[in-house]
């Protein structure tokens, strides 16, 4: 089923929001594959390209336990969960508001037992979480820090999820061998491959992400392995033709159907 969008308004009562009893939010429903449900709160960070692409990037080996860092209302949790019924994935996320749409969206869609959100900080992950106890990390992380960033909610600050913070989480939780995916800005690619090194994860795939054949790179997919040895490849990933019609990777990432 093609993703779909409607906005709605919505009247939530949700405990894990402090001083809060019955706040209006406008709501943004989206219907996944398999016709799961996401439900995203004004201000939560929302479905977005960037989403679909990593999700459609990630390789999961059989009966995966993920864990997505910066996990938000648990977008990536769910597209994964729609896509392989084996797997199990643990969020981290920070934003009280984000976790709670979360723990509702997990609720809505019966994953109980293989999708959770924990409210904490990713600079956390050594206090909460195993050593070495997961297959494979996700993250989207917010690509803005400092100036005009300042303005923009946690969600897109950088300053709450620095990348080298990032990399310590995945490097920690990762089993030997497991991968670690994440979307980011082009600009960021020679930093990203060096926090990852720092802390034992080698860059191995490397998806270019551009709107039309020709066009600059806009978002860049990076896949890292705990102890990896080096070699890195990387793929073109085109989202439309040159005439603005959907390429058939985008009706792939989009379950559009005829591709």
């Amino acid at each position: 089923m093609a993703c779909a969008h409607a906005q709605v308004n919505f009247l939530f009562s949700w405990e894990a929001l402090p001083q809060s009893s019955s706040l209006l939010f406008s709501v943004s429903m989206e219907i996944l594959p398999n016709n799961y449900q996401l439900e995203i709160p004004a201000g939560c960070f929302p479905l977005s390209t960037d989403s679909m692409v990593l999700s459609h990037f990630v390789r999961l080996p059989k009966n995966a336990r993920v864990l997505d860092l910066g996990s938000g209302c648990g977008t990536l949790g769910l597209l994964l969960c729609s896509r392989d019924a084996g797997c199990a994935v643990t969020g981290i996320e920070r934003d009280e508001r984000a976790h709670a749409a979360a723990l509702a969206n997990i609720c809505r869609n019966g994953l109980g037992n293989r999708l959770e959100s924990l409210l904490a900080d990713i600079q956390e992950v050594p206090q909460r979480l195993t050593p070495g106890s997961y297959d494979v990390c996700l993250s989207n992380p917010p690509y803005f820090s400092g100036g005009p960033a300042a303005k923009l909610t946690a969600a897109r600050r950088e300053d709450f999820c620095p990348v080298s913070a990032l990399m310590k989480a995945a490097g920690w939780a990762l089993k030997y061998g497991g991968d670690f995916y994440l979307v980011h800005r082009p600009e960021r690619l020679g930093e990203l491959i060096a926090a990852g090194a720092a802390v034992g994860l080698e860059a191995k795939r490397l998806g270019l992400v551009r709107h039309r054949p020709g066009d600059p790179v806009s978002l860049i997919l990076l896949g890292l392995r705990k102890g990896g040895k080096p070699g890195l490849i990387w793929e073109e990933w085109i989202l439309r033709e040159a005439d603005g019609s959907p390429t058939p990777l985008y009706r792939e990432i989009y379950h559009l159907g005829g591709f």
